[in-house]
């Protein structure tokens, strides 16, 4: 970690005045584009899609549970997927904060429920977790693909049909609960679109090795499950 040219503090602090003034020009940016995504036209989600959980079977509109807003994380779930699951420890343990905004979070899964809650005692998450089993609810919302669309270079994700893969893939979607009871799609974001809602990345990215990950063979190459770092 060479090479950084060393200054005295007041030499320094010009640097950082500077680096501020960009700083803050692109926070605006950041609003800006924030309120373009609460801006999105909505679509109705016209089918009834039924999920397993441990409090039974729910509707998507009942996992709203009370609140007008729902956040899903579409979790690709393979014990072998650290990504996903490097995104559910960031996210664990704000479900109380979000419901205060107004707003429901559940991750979704098509593994059947018993791997589900068995994978999430292991991590010991708190989080609502059910599972889309059975259901079209992750194939219409483009992060379940086939076989045969994967070899064809077809898996439609993350708006164009690059072809993904594996057969699951990771990424957020946003609802809202209308007047009547109607439930809209809002806002879906796939591939690099996630990494704002990664809070441990975005630490990284202001120490001085940053995420440290260009000479690695793939991003994340160095991550592990929490439990299974071996310090």
């Amino acid at each position: 970690m060479s090479g950084h040219k060393v200054v005295s503090q007041q030499e320094w602090l010009k640097a950082r005045q500077a680096l501020l003034a960009e700083e803050k020009a692109f926070t605006r940016e950041r609003d800006r584009m924030s309120a373009a995504i609460r801006a999105l036209p909505w679509a109705k989600v016209e089918k009834e899609y039924v999920f397993e959980g441990s409090e039974g079977r729910e509707t998507l509109a009942e996992l709203f549970a009370g609140k007008s807003q729902l956040i899903v994380h579409h979790f690709m779930f393979d014990e072998s997927c650290k990504s996903c699951s490097f995104w559910a420890d960031n996210y664990d343990g704000i479900a109380v904060h979000l419901a205060h905004r107004d707003v429901a979070m559940v991750t979704v899964s098509q593994a059947p429920l018993a791997q589900l809650l068995a994978y999430k005692q292991r991590m010991g998450w708190g989080f609502k977790w059910v599972s889309s089993h059975g259901s079209e609810f992750n194939r219409d919302f483009h992060v379940s693909f086939t076989e045969a669309e994967i070899d064809a270079g077809k898996a439609y994700y993350n708006y164009r049909p690059g072809g993904f893969p594996s057969r699951e893939a990771p990424g957020f979607s946003v609802f809202c609960e209308g007047e009547k009871g109607q439930v809209f799609h809002t806002y879906s974001t796939y591939g690099r679109g996630q990494d704002i809602l990664n809070g441990a990345y975005h630490y990284l990215d202001i120490v001085p090795k940053g995420r440290d990950e260009a000479a690695l063979s793939y991003t994340m190459e160095w991550l592990k499950h929490h439990d299974s770092y071996e310090d």
